[in-house]
């Protein structure tokens, strides 16, 4: 999830303005994660078997 949809607990403002210091933070937090922080778990696990799976095409078209 981006933090330009989150709420902010404490100020009920969303995170992206950074109206407190519980939102600043936690958009800091956010931006140093990267880019597959935002990823579920089981787009991840798909992205990798669509890894694995070129991988074997590449190997048997080697051989």
């Amino acid at each position: 999830m981006t933090y330009d949809r989150l709420v902010c607990a404490n100020c009920a403002a969303p995170v992206s303005e950074g109206r407190c210091h519980v939102c600043r933070a936690s958009r800091e937090r956010m931006q140093e994660q990267g880019l597959l922080a935002g990823l579920s778990p089981a787009m991840l696990i798909a992205l990798m078997v669509v890894l694995v799976a070129a991988l074997a095409l590449l190997a048997n078209q080697a051989v």
